[in-house]
């Protein structure tokens, strides 16, 4: 097996490697079962806070992709609308769950009796968010979740508006680097100030995400994540970028050789009302389309937001199976495409002797994911190319 498998622990990967071994493929493909399930739906609660009008609806949305007045967004306004915790799902990810809080201006605020309130404990991390510098009661909202042992990242939201309000003002001088790094050393220097030692600082637009430093936010987030939720936050984040992209095949690159000896194994859990090998397949390639952004709604959604048409993001896709629903149907085409007969497969049935059959060989689901995983990836990034492509 391929040594470069890192999402499992090394002791997972040995007890699975024993278990082949031993002739004892029900319990490696039911262990790496469990693995992949916990992986795909590890819960993630994102708390986003700040006072009112600093943008909390806003970004609850635009980090799901969806416009304001969609069904199902975040309700926005210039005055405070959230006044309990409310949950919003994402729309592709229903465990990553991004949760509106309320407005935290008022002049009698106490950060310790407002993180009680929401019920602190329920979420993984915590965003705070600021149009303008940091003020006390940021200050002491993020202390108390430091006493508590949580994660906290400092978001100041609408930099969009002050490099459009620098470049009308200083027309001679302006200058959008110089702008930005002034008004992140005023935030950092304003929580220094304050006590906090080494504050994380993202300066965002809002209305265009992949301005400024959402790349790093996120690169940040990733990595300080528990290594079991980092997965599903790296596929929920919006593909705005070729980094992200090639993230997103990297870490389902990982994955495969799982999927592909589950689907290999289908016949050992036929008695547990486990899907067939093909349906297995199927199921993965679905889930590279959403993570991809190529299923249908995706791409009139991408379309939408860069003004463009999505015969436009179609025309560029190579590989038109990647936009197709996926059924059986179209998996089995794509199996006797890349069918094979290799070692791993020899020796697999060396240790299924005692099956009537065998689904579909490891080696052929293994090249199958594979190549079609590398076709969305790359169909992705020429697609996001030309949504980002100016108009002539």
């Amino acid at each position: 097996m391929d040594s470069s498998i890192n999402v499992m622990s090394d002791e997972e990967v040995q007890n699975i490697r024993s278990a082949l071994e031993e002739g004892d493929l029900c319990t490696a493909t039911e262990r790496l079962g469990n693995s992949l399930r916990e992986i795909e739906n590890a819960p993630l609660n994102i708390a986003i806070m700040g006072e009112s009008g600093t943008g909390k609806s806003t970004f609850v949305n635009v980090i799901r992709e969806m416009d304001d007045e969609e069904e199902g967004s975040a309700k926005t306004g210039v005055v405070e609308t959230t006044m309990k915790p409310t949950p919003y799902n994402h729309p592709q990810y229903p465990d990553v769950i991004f949760w509106d809080l309320p407005g935290i201006g008022t002049p009698d605020f106490a950060a310790d009796i407002y993180l009680q309130s929401v019920e602190f404990s329920r979420y993984d991390f915590f965003i705070i968010l600021s149009s303008e510098r940091f003020k006390k009661n940021d200050i002491d909202l993020a202390k108390a979740i430091q006493a508590m042992h949580k994660k906290f990242y400092f978001v100041r939201s609408k930099v969009d508006s002050d490099v459009h309000a620098s470049m009308i003002r200083r027309k001679k001088s302006f200058n959008e680097e110089n702008v930005l790094n002034e008004i992140r050393s005023n935030c950092i220097q304003s929580l220094k100030d304050g006590g906090i030692t080494e504050p994380k600082v993202f300066l965002l637009s809002l209305l265009e995400l992949e301005k400024y430093d959402f790349q790093k936010m996120q690169e940040t987030l990733e990595k300080e994540l528990p290594e079991h939720k980092r997965h599903i936050f790296l596929m929920c984040i919006p593909n705005i970028s070729l980094p992200v992209l090639e993230k997103k095949r990297q870490a389902l690159r990982k994955d495969v050789w799982k999927w592909a000896l589950c689907s290999y194994a289908a016949p050992v859990f036929s008695v547990l009302s486990v899907p067939s090998g093909a349906q297995i397949l199927m199921t993965v390639m679905i889930g590279y389309q959403k993570a991809f952004g190529l299923d249908e709604n995706s791409l009139k959604k991408l379309a939408d937001k860069f003004s463009k048409d999505v015969s436009e993001l179609r025309s560029v896709i190579k590989s038109p199976i990647v936009i197709e629903e996926i059924n059986e149907e179209i998996v089995n085409t794509l199996l006797e495409t890349y069918a094979s007969d290799n070692a791993i497969d020899q020796y697999l049935r060396i240790l299924l002797c005692n099956l009537e059959s065998v689904a579909i060989p490891f080696g052929t689901a293994y090249q199958t994911l594979c190549d079609f995983l590398n076709k969305i990836a790359e169909d992705a990034e020429r697609v996001l190319m030309k949504a980002l492509e100016s108009p002539l």
